[in-house]
């Protein structure tokens, strides 16, 4: 009986003192679909303008435009973007080294005309808003996938097209605290292996984030969401939302690796 009690006691410490990082509790099938959606192909060298509206309760517009640009380096992905409009924050610039290896933090950049000053932003900030719209920092970059577990829920219809419900938890303290995402459910349509809706738990305040791919477009043999509309609400009320409207989009564009670096980023369009 004694050495039974000693296997209990030992069985319960390594329950309670395992790191997170080791608790690979998720299923087999849900995997598959994320390293799916993972490798899709997303294209390479892509331009594009973005429209970005913020609206708050009172359902008050501010409009901002941008230009966008994303290249690939290997298995990393470098992205920047100028905001052109309004002249209040013209020339703000944002980039991001999005590293492949998930042991290595990605690399982000805000640029301040105003200031003249170029701000990295710590892992300890990912989680704040990025320029007052309702995505952060951490939302700008890729997940890595050994960061979480996944779990098949269900499978549904999104706008007449079959998807999967996917539960994604966090493995760690850490990344939660980074995301500032406690679990999301992410919606994956089927034929073409797109996140199209999410639901995020936010760490603080208690509130939800709602994210959905209003329209999905193929352009240049890739899946694109064109248009995007993320909402934070605290119960049934919306406190928030942003809508994402991409237009001019375009692949190929043989973008030099230069354009990728706080020297150009400073500079402007």
């Amino acid at each position: 009986m004694k050495l039974i009690y000693q296997l209990i006691i030992v069985a319960v410490l390594v329950t309670f003192l395992m790191p997170a990082s080791f608790s690979f509790a998720d299923d087999k099938k849900a995997r598959e679909i994320m390293q799916k959606v993972d490798d899709r192909d997303d294209g390479d060298n892509q331009t594009s303008n973005m429209v970005m509206t913020l609206i708050d309760k009172k359902d008050k517009e501010r409009i901002r435009k941008l230009s966008t640009f994303s290249k690939d380096k290997g298995e990393d992905t470098l992205r920047l973007m100028f905001f052109i409009y309004p002249a209040d924050i013209k020339d703000t610039s944002f980039l991001t080294w999005d590293y492949d290896d998930s042991d290595k933090d990605d690399d982000q950049w805000l640029y301040l005309p105003a200031l003249r000053k170029t701000k990295r932003i710590a892992s300890s900030d990912k989680s704040d808003s990025f320029m007052g719209s309702d995505l952060n920092y951490s939302d700008m970059t890729s997940r890595d996938l050994e960061d979480y577990d996944f779990f098949l829920k269900k499978e549904i219809q999104v706008r007449g097209k079959d998807a999967w419900v996917i539960e994604s938890v966090p493995r760690s303290k850490e990344i939660i605290d980074e995301t500032g995402y406690t679990k999301s459910l992410l919606i994956v349509q089927k034929n073409t292996y797109f996140v199209v809706r999410a639901v995020n738990w936010e760490k603080t305040g208690g509130y939800i984030k709602y994210m959905d791919v209003v329209t999905l477009e193929q352009i240049d043999g890739i899946w694109v969401g064109t248009e995007m509309h993320v909402a934070k609400k605290k119960g049934k009320q919306t406190v928030h939302k942003t809508i994402l409207k991409f237009n001019n989009v375009k692949f190929n564009q043989g973008l030099e690796e230069d354009l990728f670096t706080v020297r150009r980023m400073e500079k402007g369009l």
